[in-house]
């Protein structure tokens, strides 16, 4: 039996602990531990360091990390919560609409988080789910193909395509991707002539994608002169590093995205979520995400470019928030969504 100093002292270096292929163990600094149960859309590799933080706070709890997709994280809280078995300590994810309906169907539970009380209104609903980030929609765009910049409204957008060469922009594939699919429902609210602008798009040969990744490489390479809706926080690190990769914030307005928390009613730990989510609304955590995995801290305390505070002092009212409210169950309708996609294939297609 290995005496307890040896335990501790191979805990002190221990790597994560891969437990299975979404699930890391990051060990507690120091012993006895209890256990932090996080569902997440977050890449693990990319949590590290928030995780590292944390623990600087708490060195005594280890988190169990479970790298999930969005629909499966909403899927298993309400499973588990239905079956009367614990679930999550907190959630941490990219999908507003999902995590918004667990909420509102009763899968939440209310918090007392030290950082509630300066948060934007719009980004938090009945003190149970919390906006964390603060990610726009962009323009890149190809550098040696717009050397005297690139379109930066969706008008001059709309004027470039007139004679824009077939297949040199690129968008996402709104079927396959939700963030794709938010951006576009938010462009309808906004954006009075969306449908011309797709017809545009379709008479340009748009190509079409389920990533933001898939975009941006496009870009890059030049096979593709200019992509529209791209979620920032990806092209963000990119463009500061690749030099034909350019960036644009639209000056008629930016849609803004967030990735979202809240601590399930069934929680085995929910002292522990609480803690998580109050270190993720703490000027500390929103630092760390923003400096360190280069999402845009919604706290206005936070300074720097990956920041709601300079995107503020830059676009002011031209800033769209998707505010975290029921309002988003409305995106998850299907039959709204089946009209909104027909409405689409039309648009691109050319049919009346």
């Amino acid at each position: 039996m290995r005496a307890p100093g040896l335990v501790l002292w191979l805990s002190l270096f221990a790597l994560p602990d891969a437990v299975g292929a979404d699930v890391v163990v990051f060990p507690a600094p120091t012993a006895p531990a209890r256990t932090l149960v996080v569902y997440s859309s977050l890449d693990s590799p990319l949590a590290r360091p928030l995780i590292d933080a944390f623990h600087q706070r708490y060195p005594d709890v280890s988190v169990r990390y479970e790298d999930l997709l969005t629909q499966d994280i909403a899927a298993r809280v309400a499973r588990e919560s239905d079956a009367g078995q614990p679930t999550a300590d907190v959630v941490f994810s990219s999908a507003m609409d999902l995590t918004v309906k667990l909420a509102n169907d009763g899968y939440a539970r209310e918090v007392l988080v030290p950082g509630a009380a300066r948060w934007p209104d719009w980004a938090a609903w009945r003190g149970m789910v919390f906006a964390l980030t603060f990610e726009p929609a962009v323009i890149v765009y190809h550098r040696p193909s717009f050397p005297d910049g690139a379109p930066d409204t969706r008008a001059e957008l709309m004027d470039w395509l007139a004679t824009a060469p077939q297949g040199a922009i690129g968008t996402y594939d709104i079927a396959r991707s939700a963030v794709g699919f938010l951006f576009l429902m938010r462009d309808r609210e906004h954006f009075a002539d969306l449908w011309p602008f797709v017809r545009a798009m379709g008479r340009a040969g748009v190509r079409i994608f389920p990533t933001s990744q898939a975009v941006i490489d496009g870009v890059n390479s030049g096979a593709l002169k200019l992509g529209y809706n791209v979620l920032g926080s990806y092209a963000a690190d990119q463009a500061a590093r690749l030099p034909d990769l350019g960036l644009a914030l639209p000056q008629d307005y930016v849609v803004i995205v967030s990735r979202v928390a809240l601590v399930p009613k069934a929680a085995a730990n929910p002292d522990l979520g609480e803690a998580f989510l109050a270190f993720l609304m703490s000027r500390e955590g929103q630092t760390v995400l923003a400096e360190r995995l280069r999402l845009p801290a919604i706290s206005l305390e936070v300074a720097g470019k990956e920041s709601a505070a300079a995107m503020q002092q830059a676009l002011g009212p031209r800033l769209r928030p998707v505010p975290v409210s029921p309002g988003l169950l409305a995106y998850l309708d299907g039959a709204s969504r089946a009209r909104v996609l027909a409405e689409w294939t039309a648009a691109l297609t050319g049919a009346p």
